[in-house]
Formats: C-alpha cells, structure tokens, sequence
C-alpha cells in the first residue's frame, strides 16, 4: 500500500488515487471532499500528520477529480483563528478551479449580522470546486525566448480585452487564451515589433460582489485566489483553461514573444475580517495573513483590499515560491510583474530591501534565471530605486516627468533628462543598471495614451462611484476641448502629442513598456479606472484604430531596435568607469548646459547625443510652446557625415543636410542620425 508523504503540497496522482497534503498549524482535523457530477459529495479525512501538513492517500481520485477541502477547528477570531467546517475550502495548490460563486450568506465564515459569530450554514453547493488536471501536454519543441533586457519591449496587455472585437480572430475564440493564441492576434505584435507580452492577472481571481450587485465585473483580476490556476473564464472550452494557457505559450514562443504574467501575492480575494471565508481564511489565518498585533480580528492591509499576505510566515512564503515555479517549469512563463511588490517585502511591518521574499528568489536555480518585474510601491510606501539589482521596476517616475514635460509644466526639464537617460539619479548610485527602470507613460491604471491627450478630468461616472474613484491628478491634457472632437487644430495637436509620448518612451534607455491599444489610440471614454469595465469601454476597439499612429509606432520600435545607442546596458560610462562617454547633454545653441540654464524653468528644450562608438544618434526634444531653432551639434565619429532624419512627432519636419541649424516646432520632438 502507498504512504501518503508531507510533499508536494496539494493533490499528487499516485496508483488508486491521490496523496493530498494540506498545511495548517492550527487545524485540528482536514477532509478532503470530492464531488460527483450530481454534487454529492464523500469526506475522506486525512489521517496523517508530520508537523503541520496533514496528509493521506485518497482513492478513487484521476484527472478530472471535483473536489474542496474542510478545515475542522477552533473559531476564535479575536485570537486570529477562523476554522469553520461549514465552509467548502479551496485548495491552495489546486491547479484548476471551475465554476463560479452564488453570493450569500453561505459563503461568509461569520454571521455577517454579528461578525464574531460563527455561521454553519454549508458552503459546498455556492462555491466553486478545484480540478485535478491533466497535466500532460506536448511542447515539441518548444523553448523560451530569453530575449536580453537591452532588446526587450514589453506590450502590456488583457487575455480578453485584446481579442474580445478582433475582426481577424474566430469568433468562438475571441476573448480567450486560444484567441490569443491565433494567427491574427500574434501578427499585430509581431508587426508591431513587441518582444513581450505583460498580460494582466490570469492567477484564478473572485468576481467579487459588491460590482456584481451594481451590474460590474472585476475586468483586471486583482483579486486573486488561486495561485496555481489560470482563470477559468479565459478558457474558450470550459473547463480547458491548463492546456489553453500552455498552448498560448507556446504559440506565442514559437513567434519569439515571451509572456509574463502580472501576478497578484500580496493579498487576496478574502478581504478584511467581513470579507468571505473562500480558502486561507478557513484553513490557517493567521499563518497566511498577517493580522493586527493585540487586534487579531483584524488584518494589517498596505494593499488597499483589506488584507496582506504574511510573507514573514514560511508557509505563505512556499506557496508564492512554489506557484512562482509551477508558472515557470509546468506553464513556461518567462517572467513575472509583481503587484504592490514592496509588500511581498514587508517582513515586520517596514519594506526590506534583503527580505526573505527577495533573498530567497535570488538563490532559486528556476526563478533567478526569468525576468523579475517590481510594482515598487504600495499603499504604505513607495520604493522606486529601492529593489535589488537583479529587478527591473515600474518607473512612476518616468511615467510622471515625462507627463509633466510634455504638458508644458516648467521646470521639468532636469528630471526629464534624467529619465530618458535611464534615470541615473534612481539607479546610478548603487550600481544599478538603466534596464532596472521599465520605462513607460501609461499602463492599466489610469488614462490610456488617446486619453491622456484628450481629457483634462477623469469621467468615471460609468464605475457607479459618481466619479469619486480613480486618480485625480493625470498630468493630462485636452488640447482645449475635452473629449473627442472635430477641431482639426485640435486634434492635430492630440496626434503629435501621442507621438511625442510614444516616441520618448521608446527612444529613452532603459526598457519600455507600452500598454495595450496605445498603438492604436484605443480609449476608453475618459475612465481612468476601468477596473469593473469588462464591455466595450475596455476592449480593443479594432473597427476604430489610428493606424497612422500604428504606423508610427511601428517605425519607431524598429527604429530603437536598429540603433544600439538607444540601449546602453549602464550610464554615460561602464561600472568600471574604464569606458567611453556616451551621452552629451546640450543647449539648444549646442552648448553645454550650465547651472543657470537648469535653473531656468520656462527652458524646455534640449539636445541630447548618445553615441556608443559605432552607433549616433541626437534628440531634440521641444515642450515649450514655440518654435525653437537647434544648432545642430557635431556627429561623434562621423567625420564629413550629415545628420539626416531619423523619427519625428511632426509630420512635416523635413533636415537639409547641409544646414547647420533646424527648427523644431512647438510640442515636437526630431531624432537624428
């Protein structure tokens, strides 16, 4: 007869069943529940015990398997402890989670009219139920990109959004991961010129109630609660969602795109001490979460979302390891965003640059060797700069300068400089190279580009907050009239303004990402917070696409691509300090800048020349609101070499080569080479 073992956590396939292992410090007994197709449901309790896994042999469990768990023991939620055998639990480590939830009572651990009672009303027939899955499935030949971080481009994304109104794309499938898979879609980004696609959570996340009692969704899926299992909705065949994703991956590798997933750690879809009793709640508490210290009926939330998962726990800290690896090793996932990362770090409460979360990553042979993405921020702190060298992060502060710059705003040109040379003030210092900074204007929270240029106010009316929710201050710009409109000048303005953000992202060191759409001028209404907006305002809306803004951004991604000044791997010079300078830093007059001249506000314009000793290229870059006229600076190597037009914001910007001086107009950039 097999003996059940401690390891792996979850449900592993042995001869006439399953070992199960379950881990909780507090739990007094675990049955593990599988379920027929009719719903009737047999308990086999799980007889071992080693430490704190309980674990045993179940029969009569395959690929295929319906099943849950109940967690017997002690309620006392003023001491942290939450067990309710009422409660069908999902596995922490289930692989696959199919169907949906029926919102009541049943689904809440406590009576939600007297919170620190219990409820024994039975949860099983409103909750959704993990799936043992097949996990076989043929790569070929399959291999992961590996694209460097000096190539990379990442192209942010939604699994649905991107499909959903795809003209190109079957019918059936749009909106899926098998839509994402397909021709059409693969060929926009390869087109394009992206290296990598970011798509927005696909861990299993809960449609929560509160939006489904207003007519909403919860679009982005940043709320997660199972970290193993793709999102079942994404599946175009139910219950297909494991080979679906597997198959995505592996078209999407086979064009030379890797795919990095934005994973969501830090807390999840339980919620604060009236949230449902779904998973970790009923099995161990206090050992996921971390609670308040003297107030354990309380949760410590740096997340916004009522509650933060107890990275200083191990147990907490081995599911993250352990689904980080699933994603890699079973899925082929080349890399990670992770959501307000400087959670992930809080060990006793403060942000730790050598937390156990970060150590631990960088000793791992499986995780050191995919791409590591930081949200460096949370809601008790913001860290940008403060990650360790083998991170990238989301740079907020390019996105804030680089806004501020192309609005006008005076007094932005110094720390736009420094942003387009791969923020040396952030990284420089401590030895970090400029491809820690994902460099980018605008991502899934907040204004998409088309928006950015086109509002002054967010207009979230239809989120049901009356336009409460959502950031205020955008460093937006409307170009005088709010929202669509027939004004030539206007709209004129708008077009050069999203050339001028595209162009800087892509022309700035570091690594940009671009959001989804943002190609193609895709709006959505003035709603910077489109979080419960799964229609038509967060869909790629394809029948309407600017495709002289794709055909720009499509130039200017190949553009970076074919001149390796752009990419430097560190600032100005090597860490040794031994090589040459790669950066000149000028006046409009060609002139060095001087301490008066940063000490200008209204000066918005400036030239920069980047160089790598076979490769040269001059940015002018002008916010202010007039024409400035350049002194072209002298060519680095080039000898009798002209400088001739690289890329443009304005349409019309035309370079003699003969000519020792260009005008660059108003709200314009010129790139030469």
């Amino acid at each position: 007869m097999t003996t059940s073992s401690r390891h792996p956590l979850g449900v592993t396939l042995v001869d006439g069943g399953a070992n199960v292992a379950v881990f909780s410090a507090t739990a007094d007994r675990i049955e593990f529940c599988r379920f027929d197709e009719d719903g009737t449901e047999h308990r086999t309790e799980l007889t071992d015990r080693t430490g704190y896994v309980f674990h045993g042999i179940v029969p009569d469990v395959a690929v295929g398997t319906r099943y849950g768990l109940r967690v017997h023991g002690p309620w006392d939620p003023a001491n942290g402890l939450r067990h309710n055998a009422a409660k069908l639990l999902l596995d922490p480590y289930a692989t696959q989670i199919d169907g949906d939830y029926e919102w009541g009572q049943a689904l809440f651990g406590h009576d939600m009219e007297a919170p620190s009672q219990i409820d024994e009303t039975d949860s099983a027939s409103a909750m959704p139920k993990c799936v043992v899955s097949d996990r076989d499935f043929d790569w070929g030949d399959d291999a992961a990109p590996r694209t460097p971080l000096s190539e990379t481009i990442v192209y942010e994304t939604h699994v649905k959004g991107f499909t959903k109104q795809h003209p190109d794309v079957p019918e059936a499938i749009r909106g899926t991961y098998a839509g994402l898979a397909d021709p059409a879609a693969i060929k926009h980004l390869t087109d394009l010129g992206v290296t990598a696609v970011e798509l927005l959570p696909t861990h299993q996340f809960v449609q929560d109630s509160t939006l489904a009692d207003k007519g909403l969704r919860n679009y982005w899926g940043y709320n997660s609660i199972g970290f193993l299992a793709p999102h079942n909705e994404y599946a175009s065949i139910p219950g297909a969602q494991v080979q679906e994703f597997k198959t995505m991956v592996k078209a999407l590798h086979a064009a030379g795109l890797e795919v990095i997933m934005d994973v969501v750690y830090n807390h999840t879809a339980e919620g604060n001490h009236m949230g449902p009793t779904l998973s970790f709640k009923g099995i161990d508490n206090a050992s996921y979460y971390r609670l308040v210290e003297g107030e354990e009926d309380s949760y410590f939330d740096t997340t916004g979302t009522g509650n933060s998962l107890n990275v200083s726990h191990p147990a907490a800290l081995a599911l993250i390891m352990d689904s980080l690896r699933y994603w890699v090793e079973e899925m082929h996932v080349d890399g990670f965003r992770f959501d307000l990362a400087t959670t992930l770090t809080r060990q006793d409460g403060e942000a730790e640059k050598h937390s156990a979360f970060l150590d631990i990553i960088h000793q791992d042979p499986v995780l050191r060797n995919v791409k590591m993405i930081a949200e460096p921020w949370d809601t008790a702190g913001y860290q940008v700069g403060g990650f360790p060298a083998d991170w990238s992060e989301w740079n907020g502060k390019f996105r804030d300068d680089v806004r501020s710059f192309w609005g006008g705003e005076e007094g932005t040109l110094g720390d736009t400089v420094q942003r387009v040379l791969g923020s040396p003030d952030v990284y420089e210092g401590d030895r970090r190279s400029p491809l820690c900074s994902i460099d980018f204007v605008t991502a899934h929270d907040g204004f998409t580009l088309a928006d950015l240029t086109s509002y002054s106010e967010k207009h979230n009316d239809a989120n049901g907050e009356d336009n409460n929710d959502g950031e205020s201050d955008n460093k937006s710009f409307n170009g005088g009239v709010e929202g669509p409109t027939d004004d030539e000048g206007v709209n004129e303005y708008r077009d050069r303004q999203r050339r001028n953000f595209l162009g800087t992202l892509l022309l700035s060191t570091g690594v940009p990402m671009i959001l989804g759409g943002d190609e193609i001028a895709r709006s959505q209404g003035g709603n910077n917070n489109a979080y419960c907006q799964d229609d038509e305002i967060s869909w790629f809306d394809w029948a309407a696409q600017d495709t002289d803004l794709l055909e720009f951004t499509t130039r200017a991604i190949a553009f970076r691509k074919a001149h390796s000044a752009l990419t430097p791997e560190w600032f100005r010079v090597a860490p040794d300090g031994q090589g040459a300078g790669t950066v000149q830093v000028l006046r409009a007059d060609a002139r060095p800048f001087e301490d008066d001249d940063w000490a200008d506000g209204g000066n918005l314009a400036v030239a920069l020349v980047l160089s790598d000793g076979t490769d040269t290229v001059a940015l002018l870059l002008n916010a202010s609101g007039t024409t400035v006229e350049f002194t072209l600076p002298g060519r680095p190597g080039a000898g009798e070499h002209a400088w001739r037009l690289g890329l443009s914001s304005d349409a019309g910007q035309q370079v003699d080569g003969s000519g020792e001086t260009l005008l660059v107009r108003d709200a314009s950039f010129t790139a030469l080479v």
